[in-house]
């Protein structure tokens, strides 16, 4: 690995600590770097109220890139250029960070699709030590992106399988504007495996599986039309890397705890495969409870009001078991809503366990047998629903709220 500094012509008379490294990776950027950097060096010294140093990460270029880096390293006080012979944005972005003695390290894309006021409130809550993490949402309700349709698809299809798979709260995982506290940064990189684009999403995923709190910045974006992405190749990546993070986190082979208790986490929420055991004990419970009271309200209340009666008096519990256990939620801020929320969800099972009661009853005259079958298999649909909308809706992974800056 090859640094080069800026000379300094005149040391200052006290030293003044780098409050933000800015890393721009680059790789065959020889058009875009120079222009670029400038503008970005101009925005720092003009805009910026916090000291701030700008590294240009060249990893492996084989055009003009590494000879413009350091003209600029050399030319510019405040920028940096560091050399890596292997290509991939991660591992740049590996070795660019851990080199770092700033207190926030951060990134962003050569092509400065992001709007460069949106730094400072990236950076603010991680100087203020309120969060640990934060990233630049472009799917963020008043995020202002412009990008064709195909890239809009696979960006919010990627981050839709982020949050089924891997119980994500994050809502934009590949936006190529992020920051770290330099302290989590150097605990969390040792555990990144990947080097390349799915980096990101690995370096998140373990964050919020810490604890970290992790702020959101929605964006302006404006899409770089000569960017020279493989869209598909790089989505097949990450899907591939989602396997492979899901699957360690599943036999519990990263060593989160001791993260956990540097990050002060409390109430971390809880990995996939353990939601579903857990979802599925109280659901074993809930079922036996709802089809003994059917059973029991069958006979003066008739067939549907006992239904009725019997999902509303058990999908309470159900709800306050599966907001403890399953997707740990504590404290009783918020109890009130999680319980208006799964009633949504229980007129959803409600109208299906109904329908299908009311199916079975207009082709046949039923044993009471056979109505508990028919229940039994509308239930199991009932569930699958209720899984969804709990994990996604009702009880969703929490990051900290984008805009709060205690």
């Amino acid at each position: 690995m090859t640094v080069i500094d800026a000379p300094s012509a005149a040391p200052p008379p006290t030293a003044v600590r780098t409050a933000v490294d800015v890393v721009v990776p680059v790789h065959d950027e020889q058009a875009a770097l120079e222009p670029s950097v400038r503008r970005l060096v101009r925005f720092l010294d003009e805009q910026f109220p916090f000291p701030a140093r700008v590294v240009i990460a060249d990893n492996a270029s084989t055009d003009g890139t590494w000879a413009i880096a350091t003209r600029l390293a050399a030319e510019l006080p405040g920028v940096r250029a560091l050399r890596l012979e292997e290509k991939g944005r991660g591992r740049a972005l590996k070795r660019a960070w851990l080199a770092s003695d700033a207190d926030v390290v951060a990134y962003m894309d050569v092509d400065l699709s992001t709007d460069l006021k949106a730094l400072l409130p990236l950076v603010a809550p991680l100087l203020s030590g309120h969060s640990d993490v934060a990233i630049g949402s472009r799917l963020a309700r008043s995020a202002r992106v412009v990008r064709g349709p195909k890239r809009e698809l696979i960006s919010r299809g990627y981050n839709l399988v982020l949050r089924t798979a891997l119980t994500t709260g994050f809502s934009d995982a590949q936006c190529g504007f992020k920051a770290l506290r330099a302290d989590r940064a150097r605990a969390l990189l040792p555990l990144v495996e990947d080097d390349t684009w799915f980096f990101d999403t690995e370096l998140l995923v373990l964050a919020e599986r810490s604890g970290m709190r992790i702020h959101e910045v929605p964006v302006d974006w404006v899409d770089d039309p000569d960017s020279r992405v493989d869209v598909l190749r790089t989505a097949r990546d990450d899907l591939a890397g989602v396997w492979r993070l899901g699957r360690a986190l599943a036999r519990g082979a990263l060593p989160l705890q001791a993260l956990r208790v540097q990050a002060g986490a409390d109430d971390v929420p809880v990995g996939f495969v353990q939601q579903v055991l857990k979802f599925a004990t109280i659901g074993a419970a809930s079922t036996l409870a709802y089809l003994l009271l059917f059973l029991v309200l069958r006979g003066p209340a008739g067939p549907q009001a006992a239904n009725a009666l019997a999902l509303v008096l058990t999908a309470v519990g159900n709800t306050a078991a599966n907001r403890r256990w399953t997707f740990g939620v504590r404290g009783r801020d918020g109890a009130v809503r999680s319980q208006a929320q799964g009633l949504v969800v229980l007129a959803a099972a409600l109208a299906l366990t109904s329908g299908a009661l009311s199916a079975l009853h207009a082709l046949v005259e039923p044993h009471r047998l056979l109505e508990l079958v028919v229940l039994v298999a509308a239930n199991l649909g009932a569930t699958v629903l209720r899984f969804v909308a709990l994990r996604g809706w009702v009880f969703p992974a929490r990051t900290a709220p984008a805009g709060d800056l205690r």
